[in-house]
This record gives structure tokens, C-alpha cells and sequence, in this order.
């Protein structure tokens, strides 16, 4: 008989562009992951002449600094995927510890981390974000507990869901009935159970969070300027002049953030078809 893994595997491959999206997603993560194998000059390296375009020295020029852009392009990729990661990290363990705890216990328990969530998400995202980053002192772990602790509202609410489901089916009542530890039902019996939908989910907190960086990073509120970021090469484009005489300044980490933002969209949308139990 086919396992899990198979048919998820096999309803995942389905999905055409899901499978190239996940292929161009792994092709810069590596690239991103290797960057310092793969750049010809460091990040912030003087290496030729001030603004000069693509050539076969510099495939996609050089900045205002006279930095390779493909160098800082690669080291940008790697902070800003870092970034996103570990925001999303923080965000589900939060999200998957609050919501177990509110689902399983209920009561006031519940409702106490219900009404502190629905407090959170009272505030607009955006304007919570700016908040917070106008407050810490900008810097790219500042960023990443920033993001980890505004993303997580959407995950405690949807594996709260999830648990109070769980809760109603005859093996969460026997082990109830059968004495089994607390720690036995959360982690061996709800967890597996709740992983799909929050894998799912993350997708999209990566993706928001990719997103969240380059636009602090724009603002001068996220990781700083001397730090190479998909953010701060955009920061770099803010003149008419660059933005319409010198494209390969600017072009190149646009491009970036709509094709990893776009191919983690893809990624996640297929994985919520393939882990649907109703398909």
C-alpha cells in the first residue's frame, strides 16, 4: 500500500509550476547558501569603476561604490532568505505552542491567549511592524524577532482550530480516557496531526517575510546599510536617474523578490492540494 509521504508526493507532482518553482527556489538557495564560493568579489569590495554597466567582467555591473552587484546580489539573497527563515521559525513555534495550549486546555486558558491574539491582530500588520522597528535599534536579528512575534496570530488560531477538531475524534478521547500523559497527547498525538496545515501556512509567513525585509531595509529600518540586502540594493535606486538610466542597479533584486516570493506562493499552494485530505 502506498504511505502518506507517497500520495502527498505523488499529488505534489501534479502541480506543474510547483515543481519548477520548487526547482528555481533551490537552485538560489544554494546559490545563496554558496554565495561566498560563487561570488567573484566580496559584498562591499571596490572592484572596478562607479556605476558601470553589465559587462564580461561584471555581469550585472557595478553600484554608486563601484561593489560587483552580482557579489552583493548573492550575499543579498543570503541575508534576506536568513531573515525570512528565521522569522518564520520563531513565528510557528509561537503560533503552534499557543494555539496547542489554547485548543487543548480551553477554558480561561483559551480564552486569555485567544483574546491576546485577537488583540495583536487588531492592529494593522504593517503599521505594527513599523512600530516595533522604529523602536529596537535596526539590525537583521532585530528584524527577525520583529517578524518571528507579529506573524504568529494567523498560525495560533488555525492549529487552535485545528485541536478543538481533534479533540472530538474517539483516539484523542481514549487516550483521555486512558491516562496517557499530557506531554504524550500534545506532541505525539496532536502535533503530527496539525503539521499540514501549519506547513502550509509557513509558506506564506516566508514569502510575507521575504517582503517585510526588502521593505524595511527601504525604509532604513531594517538591516543596515553596510549589511547587503535585497532591501538595501532597492534603497540604493531611490533617483529618477537610476531608476530610468541605470536599470541593472535596481532590476536585478526586484526581479529576485518577485520570483522567490511568487515561486514560494506556487510551492505552498501545492502542498495545501496534496496535503487536503477532502483530494
Amino acid at each position: 500500500m502506498e504511505s502518506h509521504f507517497g500520495i502527498v508526493f505523488r499529488r505534489f507532482c501534479r502541480h506543474r509550476m510547483a515543481l519548477v518553482s520548487l526547482i528555481v527556489l533551490g537552485v538560489m538557495i544554494l546559490m545563496a547558501v554558496f554565495a561566498p564560493l560563487i561570488a567573484p568579489y566580496g559584498p562591499n569590495k571596490v572592484a572596478g569603476g562607479f556605476s558601470k554597466p553589465p559587462d564580461a567582467e561584471h555581469l550585472l555591473g557595478t553600484d554608486q561604490s563601484a561593489r560587483d552587484m552580482f557579489s552583493r546580489l548573492l550575499y543579498a539573497m543570503r541575508v534576506s532568505l536568513t531573515v525570512a527563515a528565521a522569522a518564520t521559525l520563531i513565528s510557528t513555534a509561537i503560533g503552534v505552542l499557543l494555539g496547542m495550549a489554547a485548543g487543548y486546555f480551553g477554558g480561561r486558558i483559551d480564552q486569555a491567549i485567544m483574546s491576546f491574539t485577537d488583540m495583536v491582530m487588531s492592529f494593522p500588520y504593517i503599521l505594527l511592524v513599523l512600530v516595533a522597528a522604529a523602536i529596537f535599534e535596526p539590525g537583521m536579528w532585530s528584524i527577525v524577532l520583529i517578524l518571528g512575534f507579529v506573524d504568529w496570530p494567523g498560525i495560533a488560531r488555525l492549529v487552535r482550530g485545528s485541536v478543538l477538531s481533534l479533540r472530538e475524534t474517539v483516539f484523542f478521547k481514549s487516550d483521555i480516557t486512558a491516562g496517557m500523559p499530557r506531554r504524550y497527547i500534545l506532541f505525539s498525538e496532536i502535533l503530527p496531526n496539525v503539521i499540514a496545515p501549519v506547513l502550509v501556512y509557513a509558506t506564506s509567513v516566508f514569502a510575507l517575510s521575504i517582503l517585510d525585509e526588502a521593505a524595511l531595509s527601504y525604509l532604513g529600518m531594517g538591516v543596515p546599510v553596510t549589511t547587503p540586502s535585497l532591501g538595501n540594493i532597492l534603497k540604493g535606486a531611490e533617483s529618477i536617474t537610476i531608476l530610468t538610466g541605470k536599470p541593472w542597479l535596481w532590476v536585478p533584486a526586484g526581479t529576485v523578490i518577485i520570483v522567490m516570493v511568487t515561486c514560494i506562493n506556487f510551492v505552498g499552494d501545492a502542498l495545501r492540494d496534496a496535503m487536503d485530505p477532502k483530494n
